[in-house]
């Protein structure tokens, strides 16, 4: 009984909170304006090195037929037998040029998993993957190593970005964004840094050029 009065008190300490908001202390403080502005340098390059410097490892490809050569090359060289997908669409346009290496349904057994995703993030060398992705929420996180399949006109420069372009190419924003920067890391032992401790171990990046109109 101690707990339910305890309970209702919170709740009730909530509405009333509700019904009259705490205003800005500094208004003049907030503002539209960017804390960050893009450098002269080309997105795709600001991407690369931030993300590299995050031991990503990033592949630039020419186009399609050159992505799935340099990803073949990729699985060959580490014998990965398990490559675990459900981008269903984009692998279906892949067999044009004889690609199909998923061949496992099991994402905690596979070798590696393959995503798309919708955004890059150059300041940050961030993938921003959404629950609105065929991969969902599980593949880029449980997989040991983590594909990602990108093209040049979803680079944006900062996280703001990439939350404005949500907003423009639907109604509302996905219920789940996923801000995934490099593979995972700990320094929590001993303040040592340990790779691949709580997701992929490996994270790649191919980025197929794409001409916009």
């Amino acid at each position: 009984m101690e707990s339910q009065g305890a309970r209702s008190k919170i709740l009730q300490k909530i509405k009333q909170a509700l019904k009259s908001p705490v205003p800005v202390p500094f208004p003049d403080q907030v503002s539209e304006t960017p804390i960050f502005f893009p450098s002269e340098q080309e997105l795709t390059i600001g991407f690369a090195e931030k993300f590299t410097e995050l031991l990503g490892k990033f592949i630039y490809c020419a186009d399609e037929a050159e992505l799935v050569s340099q990803l073949s090359k990729l699985i060959r060289a580490h014998n990965w037998t398990k490559i675990y997908s459900r981008e269903s669409g984009w692998l279906d346009d892949m067999k044009e040029y004889q690609f199909d290496p998923v061949n496992t349904d099991d994402l905690a057994g596979c070798d590696a998993a393959i995503t798309l995703c919708d955004h890059l993030i150059a300041r940050t060398g961030t993938i921003v993957l959404s629950s609105q992705q065929l991969s969902g929420r599980t593949a880029s996180v449980y997989a040991p190593i983590h594909i990602c399949i990108a093209y040049t006109n979803q680079l944006v420069f900062d996280i703001a970005d990439s939350l404005n372009q949500f907003k423009k190419e639907a109604d509302c924003i996905p219920s789940m964004i996923s801000f995934a920067t490099g593979p995972s890391r700990t320094a929590d032992i001993e303040k040592t840094l340990v790779v691949g401790v709580h997701g992929p171990k490996e994270v790649y990046c191919f980025l197929v050029d794409k001409q916009t109109d």
